[in-house]
């Protein structure tokens, strides 16, 4: 009998994108503690539509499906945890801080080293357990209703 691969449970392709996701993690998090060294410069593209991104509205219209950013000379306060990164750019002369769950990603590419990785985003099976979508809460008392519950704030 032939076996297939993962026929016997491991789930290849999902180990395969988990590391190469956390060598995006690393790669980050040295340009936090050494910023870009050289010429190196990321474009970071990444799906809008999942749960825990969080981008003003007005980015979220402009694209409403996937976004690439650009972390060269204008990016301020990078900071990445286990999940994601956050990181303020500026968007039409206006500075805007945004967060990025590494399962949104969908590719990075570091052009001066030519070398780039692409991904598949992962959106969870169950979407109640992130952050319910503040863009579209309008009273102020269910955004306070929301913080009171067990929705934890990360301030970078």
């Amino acid at each position: 009998m032939v076996k297939k691969i993962g026929q016997d449970g491991f789930d290849y392709e999902s180990m395969i994108q988990k590391s190469l996701k956390n060598v995006v993690k690393e790669i980050l998090r040295k340009t936090v503690d050494q910023d870009l060294q050289g010429d190196h410069h990321f474009y970071i593209a990444f799906s809008t539509t999942h749960p825990s991104v969080q981008i003003p509205n007005h980015l979220h219209n402009e694209y409403p499906d996937d976004m690439t950013i650009v972390l060269q000379h204008e990016f301020w306060d990078l900071a990445v945890d286990d999940v994601g990164f956050g990181v303020t750019l500026c968007f039409d002369e206006t500075d805007e801080r945004i967060y990025v769950p590494f399962d949104a990603l969908i590719s990075f590419v570091d052009p001066s080293v030519t070398f780039g990785l692409q991904f598949a985003p992962i959106y969870p099976e169950s979407p109640e357990k992130y952050l319910p979508d503040l863009r579209t809460l309008e009273d102020a008392s269910t955004v306070d209703s929301i913080k009171e519950s067990n929705v934890v704030s990360l301030d970078f």
